[in-house]
């Protein structure tokens, strides 16, 4: 009997502990970390807004947002309170040609302090135009 009373009196600390955790302050939390847009065409529109919620129970303020090469990050200044949702915009610069994957980093006033998300797809180069042989006008089966 007392080693069930033991299990269960543990079991019930964990649980509350866990629960205290990541209840208390600010807690960013995302409906999705990455973002694919598959084959995307050259100069198509690069922009994705990844939506979060501060599901703490402080307000949420984001520090700094850092990119890479060819990805713009656009993040709300004010803090988000609690229950609130917003977003982050993430643009890729979709005038490069190829295969990209690419991180965005935030910091927050979280314990961690740190997101990341990502953005990844691949720019195809426009089609180019081949020689197309023209009819020959006027000429009536080469007569």
């Amino acid at each position: 009997m007392k080693q069930l009373f033991f299990i269960f009196s543990f079991l019930a600390f964990g649980t509350m502990a866990a629960i205290a955790q990541h209840t208390y302050g600010p807690v960013m939390t995302f409906e999705k970390t990455t973002h694919d847009f598959g084959t995307i065409d050259k100069n198509a529109n690069g922009l994705h807004k990844f939506k979060f919620t501060n599901s703490g129970n402080e307000p949420l303020i984001i520090k700094s947002g850092k990119a890479g090469s060819g990805v713009k990050v656009a993040y709300p200044n004010e803090p988000i309170m609690p229950g609130e949702s917003s977003v982050i915009e993430a643009t890729y610069d979709t005038n490069r040609v190829g295969p990209f994957s690419k991180w965005i980093s935030l910091t927050t006033n979280e314990i961690p302090d740190t997101h990341s998300l990502t953005v990844k797809g691949e720019v195809k180069a426009p089609p180019t135009q081949e020689s197309v042989p023209t009819p020959l006008g006027g000429l009536n089966g080469g007569n």
